[in-house]
């Protein structure tokens, strides 16, 4: 990798990049900033002013702040509230996002001149005015091949009833996107159907009126449905995931990691910790932490468990972390460990972690994927029901939690997981697996390897 040329003639060429604003879209975006700036691009990261960056991190790029007028995030994460501030951002940016645009063509100069805008999906209107401007635009969409092709068919869904669906129906196998029942697509009830249509409009609208779509993923892990995309879409594909291994570019953590979980790990036996953690945007009812709670201390292992401040619904953001039932210090003293943040690529990297229980963000499906580490699912919004699909149907490396969380159902998936008899023992085996398919992607001649040469040549044609 590494072959392709970034400047011609004695001039720099500039990549644009605009994230949208949550913590799982921010890594990819940067993660992706950091590759294209080692092939020898200048950067300037756009962003908002909600969940503003820390500039001082990437000295090596420019930062231009666009005015958003959304106010901080006071409700928890639920698919709605999420998809309804993605469209305010979208409104909110595009005049001023307009005049700092056109300030900084006017600005450029012969030996560095801007080659295009690499956009978030969700951020339609902003690439609208790229290109309005003379800007080519690429679309970055931070989740899976196989999400993305659920958005494409996402008018097909509605034609033929799946969408939105029905309680009867949620079970129902999605006969022309096996695997997914109609439980795991994006939208499984009729309650915000219609925020939900302009959303998923808006991505595949994004995707194909830009010059390409790029996909943190790789090619071993998700052939059958980029091949789909690549069929369905008039633009070019390119997978060059996984973003976190390839990039040199360091995490944008928006919440303070705490870096002493990994020295507690360092005292315990290899593969015999369960990490838990629900990500940064989705949230508990108190009663299903205290199920979590005593599931985790009943299982007698040794855990490192993420509680967020807001991670439950009703208490107060502040919290932190959120307080765990009576009796459950007692029971799990000695080993257990408890921290608001923890640094995952470095947790599921480490040799004493045996398996992960994840909400299935695709960015923490990715990183246990290529960790090889064995998944326990318990996926709350968005895509996150089609990736746990994935992990324990198609992949089948992990297991899912559905329904009710009952303190017995969470002890068994649990000893499911890291037991060390069948069905733990195949799940780590496929884990593996997966793992060294990751590690292949992106070794030389690698399949991601290529398709950053590609993306490389593809922005110098521009």
């Amino acid at each position: 990798m590494g072959s392709v040329h970034t400047s011609t003639g004695g001039r720099r060429r500039r990549v644009l990049f605009f994230p949208l604003p949550y913590q799982g879209h921010l890594n990819p975006m940067f993660q992706l900033a950091g590759i294209l700036h080692s092939r020898g691009f200048a950067v300037t990261i756009f962003h908002t002013h909600f969940n503003a960056l820390d500039a001082s991190l990437h000295p090596a790029y420019d930062f231009v702040p666009v005015p958003d007028g959304c106010p901080p995030a006071d409700t928890p994460g639920t698919l709605q509230v999420t998809l309804e501030r993605v469209l305010a951002v979208n409104r909110a940016c595009e005049a001023p996002f307009r005049e700092r645009l056109a300030a900084l063509l006017e600005q450029q100069r012969e030996d560095d001149v801007v080659a295009c805008l690499v956009a978030d999906a969700h951020l339609l209107t902003l690439l609208g005015v790229a290109r309005g401007l003379g800007v080519p635009t690429l679309v970055l969409r931070t989740g899976s091949a196989a999400g993305f092709r659920c958005f494409t068919a996402f008018p097909m869904l509605c034609d033929k009833g799946y969408q939105p669906a029905q309680e009867s129906r949620l079970d129902a196998p999605v006969t022309e996107l096996l695997p997914y029942r109609v439980r795991d697509l994006l939208s499984t009830t009729a309650a915000g159907h219609a925020v939900m249509s302009e959303a998923i409009s808006r991505m595949v609208t994004a995707a194909a009126t830009s010059s390409g779509l790029i996909l943190n993923t790789f090619d071993a892990l998700e052939a059958a449905e980029l091949a789909a995309l690549r069929r369905d879409l008039a633009v070019p594909v390119f997978d060059v995931g996984p973003l976190h291994k390839l990039s040199p570019a360091a995490a944008n953590s928006m919440l303070r990691q705490d870096h002493g979980c990994l020295d507690w790990l360092d005292t315990q036996a290899p593969a015999s910790v369960l990490y838990v953690s629900f990500g940064s945007l989705a949230s508990l009812s108190a009663a299903d932490l205290v199920e979590i709670a005593w599931g985790i201390a009943n299982s007698g292992l040794p855990f490192l468990w993420v509680l967020r401040p807001g991670l439950v619904r009703g208490a107060p953001a502040s919290q932190d972390p959120p307080p765990l039932p009576d009796g459950f210090d007692a029971a799990t003293r000695g080993r257990g460990v408890v921290v608001s943040w923890a640094p995952q690529e470095e947790v599921l990297a480490h040799p004493a972690v045996g398996g992960f229980w994840t909400h299935c963000g695709w960015n923490s499906t990715l990183e246990g994927v290529c960790a090889g580490v064995p998944m326990l699912c318990r996926p709350f919004f968005g895509d996150q029901m089609g990736n746990a699909r994935y992990v324990d149907h198609v992949w089948r490396t992990g297991v899912t939690i559905d329904g009710e969380l009952q303190r017995g159902k969470v002890e068994a998936a649990i000893s499911t997981l890291m037991g060390a008899g069948e069905p733990g023992a195949g799940m780590r085996r496929r884990a593996l697996e997966l793992k060294n398919s990751a590690a292949a992607s992106i070794g030389e001649a690698g399949s991601s390897c290529l398709n950053v040469d590609k993306l490389v040549s593809h922005i110098m044609g521009l």
